[in-house]
């Protein structure tokens, strides 16, 4: 009885190294697919955030200060800000709120005292912020976020006199 030897071929080794670097390949492509699919989708997300949080920032703050004649917008070093007057222990205040190089900003000041701008308390990062009053006690303020797309809110007084 004669035993069959098998010879070994050259193809015998090198399919499963190329199906083996096929799937590598694969494996990679598909992780940086999704890499980027997941950067992109969380680029969108910080930038939508962006928008979003500064205008629900100046509606709420609206909302906290709303007491009759309290908020109006004024012009302040040629920015516009939104102002909100109180007082607080017996002394005037206002708050302004505006952007200013790049940032929403926040400013506490006993009235009476220069306003400074650059002095003022930085909220968040902001490309652009426009205001304007529709009406009496209604006001439209406009986002341009860093894609240049614009988001509108807008925000009226509850109490009015």
């Amino acid at each position: 009885m004669r035993f069959q030897t098998r010879r070994s071929h050259v193809i015998d080794l090198m399919f499963p190294v190329a199906l083996l670097f096929v799937f590598a390949l694969s494996s990679l492509s598909v992780l940086i697919l999704a890499a980027h699919i997941h950067a992109s989708a969380a680029e969108r997300l910080r930038v939508n955030d962006e928008s979003r949080t500064a205008l629900s920032y100046l509606a709420e703050k609206i909302h906290q200060n709303d007491t009759a004649g309290a908020v109006s917008i004024t012009r302040v070093e040629e920015t516009d800000c939104l102002a909100m007057s109180a007082v607080y222990n017996g002394t005037p205040c206002t708050t302004y709120i505006y952007e200013y190089e790049g940032m929403l900003k926040e400013l506490f000041i006993n009235d009476g005292i220069a306003v400074s701008l650059k002095s003022g308390r930085d909220i968040m990062e902001l490309t652009s912020l426009s205001m304007e009053q529709l009406e009496e006690h209604l006001y439209r303020f406009t986002v341009l976020d860093s894609e240049g797309r614009q988001h509108s809110l807008t925000a009226s007084e509850r109490s009015v006199p």
